[in-house]
């Protein structure tokens, strides 16, 4: 049978971990394929996740590439499709349909000092790489992660980061001042320039709120990054994933194929609609 961009592959949830609980629950899940069928993806790439008879929504793919057991995924609990996800348990069915996107140009960084700075759950589209370059860390230079979170109860993948320090610098930050709190205490672009990054040989990646994206850039900016050292990511509504239905595009560019990865420099270039 031909294939059909439109039809989901059967995959079964082998791993559901509940990272933050409360309004803006986040839980992380991972899926294995049914009879062998399934894709491969590239660092920064998406995938539609279908709950049945409740609808699909597109997600950014947080697990690596080198990670050929399963995909991983982790989703905040917002609207109907997200809330239907999170009330699934371990061994359901989920539909996925994909990779859809481009693809952070990880293989042109070889030899490059990456930092990655991320904002709540905007941590899980910038995961991927970040775990491919620790995968192939011989590949490339000093790797720095710069987290943070509006409380520490926000915080995603406490257990890997912590898991990190051992690799990697790692420097984490909360919104507010709370008891027994010994990290940075401010907003994520606060942080970044509080640590005075080194912008020599190296490459930043950006993911989280949009307000905290615009002053990342800014930030990595006054430290003296060029546009073409700093990516980020597009999060704009994506519904068929294939550039038919034109509901996320940015003036000729649509998201879903075009996107969600591009280069400061790229993206000035574009309308200001994202």
């Amino acid at each position: 049978m031909e294939h059909n961009d439109y039809i989901p592959k059967p995959a079964k949830l082998i791993g559901i971990k509940e990272e933050v609980t409360g309004g803006r629950a986040i839980k992380t899940f991972r899926a294995k394929f049914l009879n062998g069928h399934g894709f491969s993806h590239q660092c920064g790439q998406c995938a539609m996740l279908s709950v049945f008879g409740k609808g699909e929504s597109m997600i950014s793919i947080s697990s690596s590439p080198l990670q050929k057991d399963y995909l991983q995924f982790s989703i905040m609990k917002t609207g109907r499709v997200t809330s239907a996800l999170h009330s699934l348990v371990e061994g359901e069915t989920i539909g996925i349909r994909g990779p859809y996107g481009n693809n952070f140009p990880i293989d042109d960084w070889q030899g490059k000092n990456l930092i990655f700075i991320g904002g709540g759950i905007g941590l899980a589209p910038i995961w991927s790489v970040l775990q491919t370059a620790l995968g192939r860390k011989d590949d490339y230079g000093d790797l720095t992660l710069i987290y943070g979170s509006r409380t520490s109860a926000d915080i995603v993948y406490k257990e890997d980061i912590q898991a990190l320090r051992d690799k990697m610098t790692v420097h984490l930050s909360v919104d507010v001042e709370e008891p027994g709190w010994e990290e940075f205490v401010g907003f994520v672009p606060a942080n970044v320039k509080d640590k005075a990054l080194k912008p020599g040989n190296a490459i930043a990646v950006t993911c989280g709120p949009p307000i905290m994206i615009k002053f990342v850039i800014m930030a990595l900016g006054e430290l003296g990054f060029t546009d073409e050292q700093i990516y980020t990511t597009v999060e704009n509504k994506m519904k068929c994933g294939i550039g038919k239905c034109g509901r996320c595009n940015i003036g000729p560019h649509y998201v879903c194929k075009d996107g969600p990865v591009y280069s400061w420099a790229e993206l000035k270039k574009l309308p200001p609609e994202y």
